[in-house]
Order: structure tokens, then C-alpha cells, then sequence
């Protein structure tokens, strides 16, 4: 009886230590991963801004993809000279915005030369980026006017450095909405860049998404 009392003992000793050593494994096993999990938290974080860099690069590379694209669409609808006058409407107004903005007469200057684009051209990818520009350079509901016909006409048109009309003359409206009281308006506007537009760039080549409110 009281060698089988010890063989009983003796095999109850044996199991309890092997689970007291497969317990021991498991914590040290625990620990590794612990400490696995630690070191690719603090790669994550420290690649993080390379990641997002070479996200921004390939989503301007996009966009400037797309710019191409529209513009050889106009080669189906106008000839090459008639192309060549629709840049020079369009750069009249391009330079005398940039580089005068305090002068009245070289910024109305621009703004005949973009109507004039406007009048000739509707079907142009230049007559969005006009129509954004008249916008810009407009206030009140003149402002709305140019921007809202922009959206509506023009939202597949494109600058060349890949910055879409559709996209930004909805930010820009936005924000006449928000100055202006109408945040329910604004808001909607910038719902929807994040919905229809998520790729959508700045003129520096940033995310869009980046400037948009909550």
C-alpha cells in the first residue's frame, strides 16, 4: 500500500514538474514576444514619415498621370493653333495674378483674358483651371458664382502639376461658405473632397486632405 501511496506521489511530483517548466517556457516565450512586438512598434514609428513621403511622391505622380490625360483630350476637340491661344489666354492671367497682385489694372487684365477663354473655349481643360482662377481672384457671389460653374463644368480638369479643378474649387468654395456662416454647406463640401477626392493634391504637391476641416 505504501509503495503505491509513492509511485502515486512520485508521478504527481513528475507532472507538476513538467508543468511547472512548460510554464516557464511559456512566460519566457511571452517575454520574447514582448519584446519582438516593442522593436517593430519603434520601426513602425521610425519609418512612418519615409512612408508617408513616398505615399505623397506616388499620389502627386498619380495626379500628374491624370493632368496628362485630360489634356490630350483637348488634341480630339481643337486644333493645335487654336490650343496654342487657349495657353495664351490663359498664362495672360497666370502672370499678371502672380506676379501683381496689388496692381488693379494687371489683375483685370487677367480676368478679360481668362472670359475671353471662357467665351471661346468651354470644352477646354485650360477653361477650368480659368474658371478656378476667376474664382480666386473674385469675392462675394461673384466668388460663388465662378467657383460653382467650375464644379459643375469643369471638375475633370486639371493644372499640369496635377492639381484637380474639381477638388479645388470645392475647397476653395468651402471656405467662402465657412467665412461667410454656412457651416452646414462647408462641411458637406469638405465631405465630400474626402469622399470623391482622397487622392487630390495641393499646388505644393501635399495631400488636399491635409488642409480640410473636421
Amino acid at each position: 500500500m505504501k509503495s503505491t501511496v509513492v509511485a502515486v506521489v512520485l508521478m504527481i511530483s513528475g507532472v507538476l514538474s513538467v508543468f511547472a517548466s512548460d510554464t516557464l517556457k511559456i512566460k519566457e516565450l511571452e517575454k520574447r514576444i514582448a519584446i519582438i512586438e516593442e522593436r517593430l512598434d519603434k520601426l513602425d514609428k521610425s519609418t512612418a514619415p519615409m512612408v508617408e513621403k513616398l505615399n505623397a511622391e506616388q499620389m502627386k505622380s498619380d495626379q500628374r498621370v491624370k493632368a496628362r490625360e485630360r489634356m490630350r483630350k483637348d488634341l480630339d476637340v481643337y486644333s493645335r493653333d487654336e490650343l496654342k491661344e487657349i495657353e495664351s489666354l490663359y498664362q495672360v492671367a497666370n502672370k499678371n495674378w502672380k506676379t501683381d497682385k496689388e496692381k488693379g489694372t494687371d489683375r483685370e487684365k487677367g480676368k478679360a483674358s481668362l472670359k475671353e477663354l471662357l467665351s471661346k473655349y468651354d470644352k477646354a481643360n485650360r477653361t477650368g483651371c480659368a474658371l478656378l482662377y476667376l474664382g480666386q481672384m473674385s469675392k462675394g457671389e461673384e466668388r460663388e458664382k465662378y467657383l460653382k460653374q467650375a464644379i459643375e463644368g469643369f471638375s475633370d480638369s486639371y493644372y499640369g502639376n496635377g492639381v484637380q479643378v474639381g477638388a479645388y474649387a470645392r475647397y476653395y468654395l468651402a471656405y467662402y461658405y465657412k467665412e461667410n456662416g454656412d457651416k452646414k454647406r462647408a462641411k458637406a463640401l469638405f465631405d465630400e473632397i474626402r469622399k470623391n477626392y482622397p487622392n487630390a493634391v495641393t499646388h505644393k504637391g501635399s495631400p488636399l486632405s491635409t488642409r480640410l476641416d473636421k
